[in-house]
């Protein structure tokens, strides 16, 4: 279920721990001198000895109704007025102390849920991580640092905390719901990437989202090579085992630590400068039957076509010069921000 105004003991004691200790502090002052005023002011006015001064006014300011331990004077009932009186104004504004910043916290919860629900409905062509666990986690903040609108869906309560932390749009709910993924946007989606704890869950969701949108792209997390087909079968569009591909790159990394390098700079974004990024030629481009010679992308751009997926996935490396430029395929890139930016806009002129 999304948000809950609902309040359970250890929220509360959290709650309480981040009250405003100045004003605690003074409260238990206020109260501890109206109480000590009340026993020196019956010893005083009454001539009482203090166990029956301090026997009235705990009756009185606990408003038990036991009776008057001594008959009062008139200056003595004037007194246990303003005792009375005193009491209780200091005893709401004690109470307002407390009571102020959970109501306050439970109003702020209630709008950000709300602001947070419109962000999430609003979304357009964005994509869904089921799951933010450890690879989850990483995978949204990656989305999120590179500007690609995302919603996360975790039932783990003890994570929400860590998503409002980071700032992420969130959905808390078990993602292999019908409900839970539309309330995601799942029918106005782009992809959606399956990383729940297992694959049984992941093939249910898989099943549950391409009914839902046909067209989403869906890659889902795999824990081993039995399990992929079954992924696959049920509308993975890729499936990615994380043992295999760390073991791979791990092997690479002993082999080719240049290779490696590059890749760490062209492919995860750690160079501002140099990237490799995948470009779809639309039909308003106009390149559209210019060959690579004809085009000359690495002199205009400054962009070096490393590969060409067709509209049928197949992928051709190190294309020749001759290769035509046909709408729907997608050119693998690898050049600066600035020039495949420039690239892009010649690919699809009706984005910019």
């Amino acid at each position: 279920m999304v948000g809950s105004l609902g309040f359970n003991l250890p929220h509360l004691l959290l709650r309480l721990t981040m009250l405003d200790l100045k004003r605690i502090k003074w409260t238990i002052v206020f109260l501890c001198t109206v109480f000590i005023t009340g026993i020196g002011g019956y010893m005083l006015i009454e001539s009482w000895p203090f166990i029956d001064a301090l026997y009235m006014v705990v009756i009185t300011l606990a408003t038990v109704g036991y009776g008057e331990t001594h008959n009062l004077s008139f200056e003595g009932r004037i007194f246990t007025i303003l005792l009375i009186v005193v009491w209780a104004a200091i005893g709401v504004y004690a109470v307002g102390n407390i009571i102020q910043p959970i109501i306050e916290g439970g109003i702020r919860k209630a709008l950000g849920r709300r602001k947070l629900e419109k962000e999430i409905k609003a979304l357009k062509n964005h994509y869904i991580v089921c799951g933010f666990g450890r690879m989850g986690s990483y995978v949204t903040r990656e989305l999120q640092d590179r500007g690609v609108p995302c919603v996360a869906i975790e039932k783990d309560e003890a994570l929400l905390d860590k998503l409002e932390r980071e700032a992420h749009l969130y959905i808390c709910g078990d993602a292999t719901e019908d409900e839970i993924i539309l309330k995601a946007g799942v029918q106005q989606a782009r992809g959606l990437i399956g990383l729940l704890s297992s694959d049984a869950d992941n093939v249910y969701l898989i099943l549950t989202a391409r009914e839902l949108n046909p067209n989403l792209f869906i890659i889902a997390r795999s824990t081993g090579d039995a399990s992929e087909s079954r992924l696959q079968r049920a509308g993975a569009n890729k499936v990615i085992c994380p043992y295999q591909m760390g073991a791979i790159r791990m092997v690479q990394a002993i082999l080719r630590p240049a290779v490696v390098d590059f890749m760490e700079i062209a492919i995860h974004g750690k160079s501002k400068e140099l990237q490799l990024e995948e470009l779809t030629v639309h039909h308003d481009s106009s390149l559209i039957g210019a060959s690579l010679k004809e085009a000359d992308v690495r002199k205009n751009w400054d962009v070096i076509i490393v590969a060409i997926k067709d509209a049928s996935g197949r992928m051709v490396f190190k294309p020749s010069s001759e290769t035509c430029i046909t709408a729907g395929e997608t050119l693998i890139t690898l050049g600066e921000t600035k020039d495949l930016m420039r690239f892009a806009r010649v690919l699809h002129p009706s984005s910019h």
